[in-house]
């Protein structure tokens, strides 16, 4: 059969990967030392033990090209791995290009996003040890949910710091973590030290990413059996994700192709890494395809941010890491893309950024929603608002294609549902979205705060 009758392309259970693939092998550039917040001095194992797990340490540091998966981690991937790449075909045919466009649709994962492919393997690592608790923060809640379900399925106690505005925009993911065992509560909240500094500057603040990993963080380190996860910006987590991108170029192979662009969303960096970084390699080598990192025009860290060293929280609790950033203290505008509503990103993808091995680009509100409603229309997924500024970029790039008579593969991350993301879709339809984007006076105030060094 041709790659043009096919509509999903699924790898056999037994290709899932058995190993991820660390990019720091390959980069023209090592990466700069994370930095105590304290002592400004580069960070030993022995900083990071009373918060991370000594298994993922040693990720965090590694530049071996390939880390094995744990055999009790890869058999957990069986749930829903390896994902299938779709061919959208309704959505070419809705745009009249050329273009072959396909989507990895990480959605089918239990917890319906990516996020569970690093989940899994963090609760592992710490259970290993001997660790009996995670804290950890959430945006939109994906992350939250997939930590939740992992926790579970290892037996741990789970702590989330939800950010307020998307507890209040989403409160079926709340639910969730609860069903999952886990405790869910808005941040800033009351329970920290951190928190409550927050609420007594400003009582109405809708909360940001920073505010609630100060608060997870916090809770961490004043208990012996519990650690602290992240589900995004750190290199572990990157690690976990890559095994989205092993997948697709499989998947790609099966029908003779090989993408010209691959595209996706980014706002810590994992759901990026993880299509993009299998990629880089060929890129290295010569190979001419583009990768796009894509952001909201609200938040925009690469396109707009400053390459430096930076806290990846307000109150100044974790490493100092440099990352293209925005500054701790920059707080976005609640958008409906909660997920990408962080200041900093990843310190690889932002050294990968800054060497120009891959390309990022910011798109406004109301033009993600549109390209969600065609794509939900055309495709059937109703995607979530994270994912969809992938799409907004994979539909102006097929336009682009058509236009100047080029045909392109082009390929994204669909890396969530957006099921419990109604209320957003709704407020689009209803004429309630705004575009919003910072001034340039903005973004200065919020990089007046970058430490010195």
């Amino acid at each position: 059969m041709s790659r043009d009758d096919l509509t999903k392309i699924i790898l056999p259970e037994e290709k899932i990967p058995k190993f991820w693939y660390n990019v720091q092998a390959d980069m023209p550039t090592p990466l700069s030392p994370g930095l105590h917040p304290g002592t400004k001095q580069p960070l030993g194992p022995a900083d990071l033990a009373p918060l991370f797990a000594m298994g993922l340490i040693a990720q965090e540091v590694s530049t071996e090209r390939y880390i094995e998966i744990p055999p009790e981690v890869r058999e957990l991937y069986k749930k829903w791995r390896p994902s299938p790449l779709f061919r959208a075909h309704g959505l070419e045919k809705a745009l009249d290009t050329p273009c072959r466009i396909y989507y990895k649709y990480e959605g089918v994962s239990p917890v319906g996003s990516h996020k569970l492919n690093s989940a899994l393997p963090q609760a592992y690592y710490n259970k290993v040890e001997g660790i009996k608790r995670l804290t950890t923060e959430t945006g939109a809640g994906q992350w939250g949910t997939a930590l939740s379900l992992a926790c579970k399925l290892f037996d741990l106690e789970c702590m989330v710091y939800m950010v307020r505005v998307s507890y209040d925009q989403k409160p079926y993911r709340r639910m969730i973590m609860n069903v999952y065992g886990a405790q869910c509560v808005p941040s800033p909240s009351n329970l920290t030290e951190s928190g409550r500094s927050e609420l007594a500057k400003n009582p109405d603040t809708p909360g940001t990413l920073a505010i609630a990993i100060s608060e997870a963080v916090e809770d961490a380190v004043q208990r012996e059996d519990t650690h602290y996860s992240l589900g995004s910006v750190l290199n572990h987590v990157c690690l976990h994700q890559t095994i989205i991108g092993q997948e697709v170029k499989l998947q790609m192979e099966m029908v003779d192709d090989y993408p010209d662009i691959v595209i996706g969303c980014c706002g810590g960096g994992s759901n990026f890494a993880g299509i993009a970084f299998p990629f880089i390699p060929d890129k290295i080598a010569g190979r001419n395809i583009r990768l796009i990192a894509v952001e909201p025009a609200a938040c925009p860290t690469l396109t707009r941010g400053t390459f430096a060293y930076d806290f990846g929280d307000v109150a100044g609790f974790t490493p100092l890491l440099k990352m293209y950033t925005l500054g701790h203290d920059f707080t976005p505008a609640g958008i409906h893309a909660g997920g990408l509503r962080y200041h900093g990103d990843s310190p690889l993808v932002s050294q990968l950024y800054d060497d120009g091995l891959f390309e990022a680009t910011s798109v406004m509100q109301k033009g993600v929603f549109e390209a969600a409603m065609l794509f939900a229309q055309t495709e059937g997924i109703v995607p979530a608002p994270e994912s969809a500024h992938a799409i907004r970029t994979a539909i102006d790039e097929a336009l682009k294609g058509k236009e100047e008579g080029i045909v392109k593969s082009i390929v994204f991350n669909l890396s969530g549902h957006g099921q419990l993301d109604l209320n957003a879709y709704d407020n689009f339809m209803a004429g309630g979205l705004e575009d919003i984007t910072p001034s340039d006076e903005e973004i200065q105030a919020g990089l007046k705060g970058l430490p010195v060094l």
